[in-house]
């Protein structure tokens, strides 16, 4: 298994790694992994656009699914049925965001590994004959930062863009609502402080190469969920303008 992801992820994403620090980076290590990060998450942009989006309608679905689950109370079978109706009524597959985890998490744990080891020997003879990097390769970020090393900005870093992408992927709901949060709202609102102090206790003691990483992917993701937001509220703006004109013109047939 493990020469299995070696061939098919490890190499290639190294290669990779190696290309652009060569031919686009300045020879510059921060930046080469900034750009194969990038990159990466260019490549599954539609997936995770995907994820992202269910999270939102999700979110927005459940004051309908509490009223189900309240008028439901005493049968669950009923109550599945009725909110698995109500998300393919509004086209959300529930196994969206599995899929998306499922094809994460193998990517993130083999960038995981090539950031960590960086360009060390054994790391250099997997490189492919067509790319040729220095006996000594820079490994560090901008000449400043030693990315073999925990670099405490960089922590601080990732740790503020966690918390941003946190409060952004929390929908706003329109007008005060009486209604309690759910235990999936109360637990999406907790994790907007847990995730910054958790990237804080993970990061600490990594290679700063880690901590540039986690903070460019997730802003990455800040600007993915800004783009979602702004697409989904033309929609449910189009929708609610859509709505009013028919109501009008049931209203104006009414009169006549």
């Amino acid at each position: 298994m493990k020469a299995f992801f070696t061939a098919t992820l490890y190499r290639p994403l190294f290669n990779a790694l190696a290309w652009l620090y060569e031919n686009i980076a300045f020879e510059d290590l921060g930046m080469a992994i900034i750009l194969l990060t990038l990159g990466v998450r260019l490549l599954l942009f539609p997936l995770f656009h995907q994820t992202v989006k269910h999270q939102r309608i999700t979110q927005n679905l459940q004051p309908e699914i509490k009223r189900i689950q309240k008028h439901h109370k005493e049968d669950k079978e009923t109550q599945a049925q009725k909110i698995m109706e109500l998300y393919n009524e509004h086209k959300v597959n529930p196994l969206t965001p599995l899929l998306a985890l499922l094809v994460q998490i193998p990517i993130v744990i083999v960038l995981y590994r090539i950031f960590m080891n960086g360009f060390s020997a054994e790391a250099l003879n997997l490189l492919y004959p067509s790319i040729t990097l220095p006996e000594l390769p820079n490994q560090t970020f901008l000449g400043l930062i030693d990315l073999g090393q925990s670099n405490i900005w960089l922590v601080g870093f990732a740790a503020l863009a966690q918390y941003v992408q946190g409060k952004l992927s929390l929908a706003k709901k329109k007008g005060k609502s009486k209604e309690q949060p759910s235990k999936a709202e109360k637990v999406g609102q907790n994790m907007v402080t847990f995730m910054p102090i958790l990237t804080v206790v993970i990061l600490f003691n990594l290679p700063a190469a880690i901590g540039l990483y986690w903070g460019t992917t997730t802003v990455f993701s800040i600007f993915q969920q800004l783009i979602v937001n702004r697409s989904l509220n033309k929609e449910e703006g189009k929708k609610l303008l859509l709505g009013s004109h028919g109501k009008s013109q049931g209203e104006n047939k009414g009169n006549i």
